[in-house]
């Protein structure tokens, strides 16, 4: 409200300037010719009179345009004030000079109305000159000024922002060294897991290598009792050595496999490019008998190369494919084995059997060591295979799931000619998958 205030009375002062400066010229121009009118009545030269009517009317036309011209000059509007008071300045001090000299009766002017027109208007002229100067001078000095405030504030501006960056920097630095401080305790942390795991790795490295010598002589002991006593020992006591030897014979297998799983990481092979196909091949061959004896059968699609060690791979085909035909029930076994493009970089392989199924609460519980859900006398094993294969899988980036139906009475396969690419989403039986990353192009 205040600015428009201001804009308003700002408006008005340019208004009256400029019409107090026509006003002048438009005054002049007529006291011209009046006066033009009265010397041509008194049949006054034409010189005179052309002259005459240059010092009147040429000052007035001079203020008359000066006026009419103010906004197109670079003189601010609220200064055309300042141009019609320096027009009237300069009148009311000829005016005043004139009486001043009026007052001397020997040197009058009284008589002389010509001349004190003559004399007023280039006074006045002369007054708007000085006010043109004196306008221009002030917008000038005002235009630096509102440079100035502009400059100002924005140095303001520039100020606040720089607090605010400031107080950003500090706030980062701050962040940053609160990010720094957790990532040392992160790396102090894993140096700490890193150094844990080596001292696991090598306890049970040494304990598994350091129980076998005892447990194998346990083993023979008992053997070699039940040989040389055999006629003298009761049923229940070679029932007796029986259990202690298969138990002597479980141990060592168990710390075999947790030998195994320990060196995992420490004793694994180099990681390069691997023909899936070629290993399926060498898996194959060692569970030859066991396929052949049980009548399994082992179909697989077209499987890929991927990164890894080869050994280690070998060992996670040969555990799946094994539980497979080894869980698959009372029918001849059928194990379908398929490998699927997951991203650019990645493939999934699945091994699929036909057998009862794993209970969803149990899916997890397998990967871990010595977990089994049959017992000794319906499935031999240690426990271990399949929390070998994650800790393999997991070494070369993977993950390994089981996706399951649980069916105690699967239907067979109605369908008796191998299929080589299966669906490992059908019902029934459990898929084994997980993941490897895939061999680059340049590998190829």
């Amino acid at each position: 409200m205040v600015r428009w205030k201001r804009l308003g009375s700002v408006s008005a002062s340019a208004v009256d300037g400029r019409s107090v400066v026509v006003a002048l010229g438009v005054l002049y121009v007529a006291l011209a010719v009046g006066w033009g009118y009265v010397l041509v009545s008194r049949e006054t030269s034409s010189a005179s009179l052309v002259l005459v009517s240059l010092l009147i009317g040429g000052p007035g036309i001079v203020l008359l345009y000066g006026g009419s011209r103010l906004p197109e000059t670079d003189i601010r509007p609220e200064f055309y004030a300042t141009v019609a008071g320096r027009s009237l300045i300069g009148l009311g001090v000829m005016v005043t000079i004139l009486g001043l000299y009026h007052l001397q009766p020997d040197d009058s002017l009284a008589g002389s109305f010509q001349t004190v027109l003559i004399l007023t208007a280039l006074s006045t002229v002369a007054g708007f000159g000085i006010g043109i100067n004196d306008a221009q001078a002030r917008s000038r000095a005002f235009d630096v000024e509102e440079r100035n405030r502009e400059l100002e504030r924005t140095r303001s501006h520039v100020e606040e922002r720089n607090r605010e960056l400031e107080q950003i920097r500090s706030r980062l630095e701050e962040r940053n060294g609160e990010l720094q401080r957790t990532q040392a305790e992160l790396e102090e942390t894993v140096s700490e897991l890193a150094a844990s795991n080596e001292r696991l790795e090598q306890f049970a490295y040494a304990a598994s290598h350091d129980l076998q010598e005892p447990l194998r002589m346990v083993s023979s002991y008992l053997q070699l009792i039940e040989r040389r006593a055999d006629d003298e020992l009761s049923e229940e006591t070679e029932e007796f050595l029986a259990y202690a030897i298969d138990g002597a014979d479980r141990m060592r297998g168990m710390i075999e496999g947790l030998l195994e799983y320990s060196r995992v990481e420490t004793q694994g092979g180099p990681v390069e490019p691997v023909d899936l196909e070629v290993v399926l091949e060498d898996v194959r061959e060692d569970l030859r008998m066991k396929i052949e004896e049980s009548d399994a059968e082992v179909r697989a699609g077209s499987l890929p190369r991927v990164r890894g060690d080869e050994g280690q791979l070998r060992q996670v085909l040969q555990n799946l494919v094994s539980n497979a035909i080894e869980y698959s029930g009372d029918e001849p076994p059928q194990v379908d084995i398929a490998a699927e493009r997951r991203d650019g970089s990645t493939w999934t392989i699945s091994v699929r059997d036909d057998g009862p199924g794993i209970d969803p609460a149990d899916q997890e519980r397998i990967f871990e060591v010595f977990q089994r859900l049959h017992s000794r006398a319906d499935h031999a094993g240690t426990g271990i295979g399949l929390a070998l294969c994650q800790r393999i899988v997991e070494r070369h980036g993977g993950e390994i799931w089981v996706d399951s139906d649980p069916n105690p009475n699967p239907d067979p396969d109605p369908n008796p000619n191998p299929d080589p690419d299966p669906d490992p989403d059908s019902g029934g039986g459990s898929t084994f998958s997980f993941t490897l990353p895939a061999v680059d192009e340049q590998e190829r």
